[in-house]
């Protein structure tokens, strides 16, 4: 059997974008983009734009912002927690 796709590959954050009005865009390291409307993260729609640019990335899986109390975590992204858990040894 091939171990074809991206199974094996532990998905981190390089990159938050903010360009496509009412979407925030999520670049992984593994090259995948995703698109996800800021309405599910009501605490990132609250910050203005400029603000949203002051974002940084924790541990390659975790995501906040210098005016936001909030951690954000790769699963909230990508959805169905314990789908996507990843688990190495």
């Amino acid at each position: 059997m091939l171990n074809e796709g991206i199974m094996t590959i532990k998905p981190a954050i390089k990159k938050l974008d903010f360009s496509s009005k009412g979407k925030m865009a999520v670049y992984l390291n593994d090259g995948r983009i995703i698109y996800i409307p800021i309405k599910f993260f009501p605490s990132i729609k609250n910050l203005d734009l400029k603000k949203r640019t002051k974002w940084y990335v924790l541990n390659g899986d975790m995501f906040s912002f210098d005016d936001c109390k909030e951690v954000f975590h790769i699963e909230q992204v990508l959805g169905k927690e314990k789908d996507y858990a990843y688990k190495f040894s």
